[in-house]
Parts: structure tokens; sequence; C-alpha cells
């Protein structure tokens, strides 16, 4: 019996979670597919040709499945040894967004150019930020029961990040990160009293940061999705044209390739609200199919946290299945108006190299701890 469980965890060294890989190069399929279909008429207004954001799509999706086979193969437990550096480097790079190397657009400095090359400090933190954090817990398990010496740290950890990002401004990523350090505080053990008083903490902030703005920004940001229809032309317009294409769709939509709402209607289609085309073209079942296929590669991630071979693993699976968990959920919320808008992108399917990477980069971290799994 020895040896045949031996054999096993040979073979699943070799091979890791099937399912995992065959949703995640799923999911990056249909979105090279709904990119093409809702970036169309932006990418002939903007470029004159119509396929330049399906090019690019499709060079980042194979860069990512190469930097996923990669990380697949490297083991997990080495980022233990990097795991400060880590946190420095993502720390810098967001300081550095400050500088001249900083890039603004559409009132937003959240990528740093060089040259031709541009990089979104904010996506490479979620990854450094779930790998110290992992280090943090799992080098003394039991830090997380004291508050001085393991919650403390690790909510001005969050307070740093969250500072240093909502300046660019981003608010979506600012709530990723923090929900990703406080959600791996709770799969470690943080006792529920602290969960409830650092959520409500956290909600007192943001609601702090609207109220003392004197040019009233985070407060138009944070309202605006209750009544969109109080200023249709502004702050509201892409709300409705939201709305507009998922009830346009109906039950199984008007056909893909067939959105009205991507005719220039809907800002930005191919990027934070794809899912609204994704409701229009495909309609509830369309939407339907996507969630489910969300649902079951979070359950894969969370099988993997459980079966890890030790709390490191456990907790960077989890990081990562959490960060997919927000980010689906976040994005979703927006596009639905349940929410006020956030740009959080749509995992593996939005447009945009940088995320696609990270979650694919992520992902082959996630396979390599399945490869390690007793089971």
């Amino acid at each position: 019996m020895a040896k045949k469980t031996k054999k096993q965890n040979k073979k699943q060294m070799k091979s890791g979670d099937f399912m995992l890989l065959l949703l995640v190069f799923g999911l990056v399929v249909f979105g090279i597919v709904m990119v093409f279909s809702a970036s169309y008429y932006s990418s002939i207004s903007e470029t004159g040709d119509p396929y330049t954001y399906l090019r690019d799509d499709i060079t980042w999706a194979l860069l990512g499945a190469a930097l996923m086979f990669v990380m697949t193969l490297i083991d997990y437990r080495i980022y233990r040894k990097l795991a400060p550096a880590l946190l420095v480097v993502s720390l810098v790079l967001l300081a550095l967004l400050f500088t001249p190397l900083g890039e603004t657009r559409n009132y937003a400095t959240r990528w740093l150019g060089v040259g031709g090359f541009t990089l979104m400090p904010g996506e490479v933190a979620k990854i450094c930020a779930i790998i110290f954090v992992a280090w943090f817990l799992s080098k003394d398990p039991k830090r997380i029961r004291s508050f001085l010496r393991g919650v403390l740290p690790l909510l001005l950890l969050c307070g740093v990040y969250f500072t240093l990002i909502i300046k660019q401004p981003n608010l979506s990523t600012a709530i990723t990160v923090c929900a990703i350090i406080i959600g791996m505080m709770f799969v470690a053990g943080l006792n529920i009293f602290y969960l409830i008083s650092v959520g409500s903490l956290g909600a007192a902030g943001v609601f702090f940061l609207a109220f003392t703005d004197k040019e009233g920004y985070w407060m138009k940001r944070i309202t605006s999705f209750m009544d969109p229809f109080q200023d249709p032309l502004g702050s509201g317009w892409q709300v409705i044209q939201s709305l507009l294409a998922l009830g346009s769709g109906g039950l199984f939509g008007v056909g893909l390739g067939k959105s009205i709402q991507k005719t220039l209607y809907l800002p930005e289609p191919q990027n934070d609200f794809i899912f609204s085309i994704i409701g229009e073209e495909l309609g509830f079942i369309g939407c339907l199919v996507l969630i489910i296929c969300y649902i079951m590669l979070i359950w894969r991630g969370s099988h993997i946290a459980l079966n890890a071979p030790d709390l490191f693993g456990t907790l960077i699976a989890a990081g990562v299945t959490i960060m997919l968990a927000v980010q689906v959920i976040l994005n979703i919320a927006v596009v639905t108006s349940s929410m006020p808008p956030t740009g959080i992108t749509l995992p593996f399917i939005s447009y945009g190299g940088n995320a696609l990477l990270l979650f694919m980069g992520s992902f082959g971290i996630l396979l390599n701890i399945s490869r390690h799994s007793a089971i």
C-alpha cells in the first residue's frame, strides 16, 4: 500500500490539477474571442485596424501561457527566500508611479513606462502581497493569534498598500490587495472578532475618504451607482450603457459579434465592461456558464489550498483563489450597477497584458502546489 501511495504521489507530482489547467485555458481562449468581438469598432475608431486588440491579446495570451508553464515547473517553496525582497520590490514600484516614470491615462497614474514597455505596479503588488503574507504567517503560525505580533503588522501593510494605490487613484486594486491580505489572515486563523473589526474599519476608511474629499471626486464615484440616470451623460453614462447591453441580451443573447452597445456607445467595452458585451451577445445563459466556470475554478483553487503539503502552500493557494474570487465579484457587481465603478478587470477575459500575465503566472504557481499535493 505504501509503495502504491508513493507511485500515486509521483504521478500527481508530474501531472498537477488538469481540471484547473483546462478551465484556465478555456477562459483565456473565450476571452480572446470576446475581446475581438467587443473591441472591433473601438479598434477601427482608434487605429483604423479592427484586429489591433486581437493581435495584442493573442500575444499576451501566448506570453502568459509560457509564463504559466515556467511557474508550474518552479518549486513554489523557493518563494520563501524571496518573499521579503518581493515586498520591497512591489512597494518601490508603487512609489515610482509618483516620479517622471509614471504615465497618466484618463486622469489616473497607474503605469510605469520605460521605452515602449509599460508595467502596472498595482498588478505586481497583488502576487507580491500574497507571497509575503504566506511567508509571514507560515514562518510562525501562532502569530496570527497575537494582535501585536501578527494582526497589527499586516494591518499596517494593508494601510501602506492602500495609501500608495489609492493615490493613483485606483480604488479597485486597493480594495483587492487589502481583501487578499485579510482573507489570507482569516484562512490562517484570524479571530472572527478581528475580522469583523477590520472589515468595519476598512468600510469606515472608504467613507472617510469620500467625506473628506473637498473636490467631491470620491463621493461622486461611490454614490453614482445608486442612480446612474441622475447624470446619464456624465458619471452614469458607462453604467447605463452596460445595463442596456445586459438587458438587450435577454435569455440567449443577440448573437456573437452582434452587440449594439460595442459600436462606440459603451466606452472601453473590451476592458472592465466586457461582461456587459458577453451578456448582450450570449445572454443570461452565456453569463451563467461563465460564472459556473469561475465557481469551478475557485473550487479547484480551494481544493489545492486544503491539500497543500504545508501552510506556506496553503496560504499561497488561498491567496490566489481569493484574488480571483474578489475580482470576479467586483467586476460583475460594477457592470450590474451593484457597486461603484472601480475599474477592475474580469480575470482571463478582459483585455490587458499585465493582468493576464499576473493571473496566468499566479495559476502556474497554483498548479505547482497541486503537483506537490498528496491528493
